[in-house]
C-alpha cells in the first residue's frame, strides 16, 4: 500500500473550489526549494523536533530496540535509524510531542469514506479531491491510485492530479479517464539547470506534457517561481516558446512564488535545507511574469493557486 503523509481538508490552493488534498509519500525529484521534504522518501520515517525535547529519557525507557540514547542528563535524544523499527512506542511515550512517524497507510475503503465526507462542500464550491505528494504518479502501487480515482469519479467527485510529470506516460494514459484536471509542474526549461537543481534532466517531463495535452488532458500549468532559477525572463520565454511550438494551451497558468515555510522541516528529519540561496520573488517581479504570458496570448494567468 502507498503511504500518505497528510489528508488536508478545506484546501483552496490545489485546484478550483474547496478540496481535500491527499499527500502521498515519495517523489523521484529533489528540488532544492522543496517545502514538503517529508514527502520525498517513499518509506515511513521518524520526524523529531529537538527543540521540544527536554531529555526526560521516557522514550528510551520504552524502546524495544534500544535505539535511543542521550549524551548526558538533560541532553536531547539521539535515535539510531539503523536500529529504529518505527514501532511508535516512543511517540506515544513522549510528553512533549517531539516525535512523529511520517507516513500512514489506509485501506481504500477507509480512504474513500474519508474523502466522501466533504462531498457537500465539493458540490457547493466546484471543488473535489486532489491527489498530490510527493509524486502521486510515481507511487509503487499505482493501480491503487487509479482505482481510487475511478471510485471518486464514479461518485461524482472531481479529481485533480498534482504532478511533476516525471513518471512513465502509460500511467498518465491509465488515469486520464478519471482525472478532471492535471496540475502539471513545469519548473526549469534548461536541461542542465534542471539537472543541477532538481537532480535529473527534464526530457521525460516535457515529453509527457506534450503527449498529455495532445491526448486531451485538461491542464493547469504550474511554474514554481524562484528568482535566478525559474524566475527569469529567459526561462519564462522558453516556457512560452515550448507551449506555442507544441500547440499546448493550458486552461490556466499558475505562477507559484517561492517561499521557505518548509525550511524548518528539514532539521526535524535530520537533513540540511538545500535551498538556502533561494529567494522570495517580489510582487513586482511576479507581475512582470504575469504580463509576459498575457502579452504572449495566454488569457488565464494567476499568481498562486
Amino acid at each position: 500500500m502507498n503511504a500518505i503523509t497528510n489528508i488536508q481538508k478545506y484546501s483552496i490552493h490545489d485546484g478550483d473550489g474547496i478540496r481535500t488534498t491527499v499527500f502521498y509519500k515519495g517523489c523521484p525529484l529533489r528540488c532544492e526549494w522543496c517545502h514538503n521534504p517529508e514527502t520525498q522518501r517513499f518509506n515511513r520515517e521518524m520526524q523529531f523536533d529537538v527543540q521540544k525535547c527536554t531529555g526526560c529519557q521516557r522514550c528510551a525507557e520504552v524502546c524495544p530496540q534500544q535505539a535511543i540514547s542521550f549524551s548526558g542528563p538533560g541532553a536531547p535524544a539521539v535515535t539510531d535509524p539503523e536500529r529504529c523499527t518505527l514501532c511508535g512506542r516512543c511517540v506515544d511515550r513522549c510528553i512533549n510531542e517531539a516525535r512523529e512517524i511520517i507516513g500512514e497507510t489506509y485501506s481504500q475503503k477507509d480512504l474513500v469514506k474519508e474523502l466522501m465526507k466533504d462531498q457537500i462542500f465539493y458540490d457547493q464550491s466546484g471543488g473535489g479531491v486532489t491527489l498530490s505528494g510527493g509524486e502521486v504518479m510515481a507511487q509503487q502501487d499505482f493501480k491503487e491510485i487509479v482505482s481510487l480515482a475511478r471510485k471518486l469519479h464514479r461518485n461524482g467527485i472531481a479529481v485533480n492530479i498534482d504532478t511533476c510529470g516525471y513518471a512513465p506516460y502509460e500511467r498518465f494514459q491509465e488515469i486520464l479517464p478519471y482525472a478532471d484536471i492535471f496540475l502539471y509542474d513545469l519548473k526549469v526549461m534548461d536541461p542542465e539547470t534542471h539537472k543541477r537543481v532538481i537532480g535529473t534532466d527534464n526530457s521525460l517531463i516535457l515529453d509527457n506534457l506534450k503527449r498529455l495535452s495532445h491526448d486531451g488532458g485538461r491542464i493547469y500549468l504550474r511554474i514554481p517561481t524562484i528568482p535566478g532559477i525559474s524566475g527569469t525572463e529567459e526561462n519564462m520565454n522558453q516556457v512560452i516558446s515550448f507551449l506555442k511550438e507544441n500547440n499546448i494551451r493550458p486552461l490556466q497558468i499558475n505562477l507559484l512564488p517561492y517561499h521557505d515555510t518548509g525550511k524548518g522541516k528539514y532539521a526535524k528529519l535530520g537533513r540540511e535545507y538545500p535551498g538556502e540561496e533561494c529567494e522570495v520573488p517580489s510582487d513586482a517581479l511576479m507581475e512582470t511574469f504575469v504580463n509576459q504570458f498575457l502579452n504572449a496570448g495566454f488569457s488565464s494567468v494567476k499568481i498562486g493557486g
